[in-house]
């Protein structure tokens, strides 16, 4: 499986509060849509298949909310493909498939939301790495 395109179609975040206390961030992602895309660009014997993704960040209680929504489009196996689309249908995906995808919105979507959250002087969603003294040896 390849990744050949990832792009955001809405971006949304609304800030609501100033108040960190007793804060609580959830995140969440949903798949919208899979479908099959036909395509004369690539000249491969693998499919396209087109994600619709929603990636979600909520401060709680009530103090803001980030909403990414946007598309990826993979290169897959024909077999692997059929059965995307296959479990699909129940509104399932293969674990395999499931976890790289969520893998791919997670860090795309991540950098966006961190960029965002420094703008709106929100605390980031993810521990950021920073020093910290060096404990003294005894």
């Amino acid at each position: 499986m390849k990744l050949i395109s990832f792009n955001f179609t809405k971006m949304d975040l609304e800030k609501k509060s100033n108040s960190i206390k007793d804060l609580k961030i959830t995140t969440g992602i949903d798949i919208l849509d899979i479908k099959e895309v036909k395509s004369n660009l690539f000249k491969s014997s693998d499919e396209l298949v087109i994600v619709q993704f929603e990636y979600t960040i909520n401060y709680e209680k009530d103090v803001a909310s980030l909403k990414f929504k946007g598309n990826l489009v993979l290169s897959v196996e024909p077999n692997q493909a059929k059965e995307i689309l296959k479990q699909w249908k129940d509104k399932k995906i293969p674990e395999e498939v499931r976890l790289s995808m969520f893998n791919i919105i997670l860090r795309k979507s991540s950098l966006k939301a961190l960029q965002f959250e420094e703008d709106f002087n929100l605390p980031p969603h993810i521990p950021i790495p920073s020093f910290r003294p060096q404990e003294k040896k005894k």
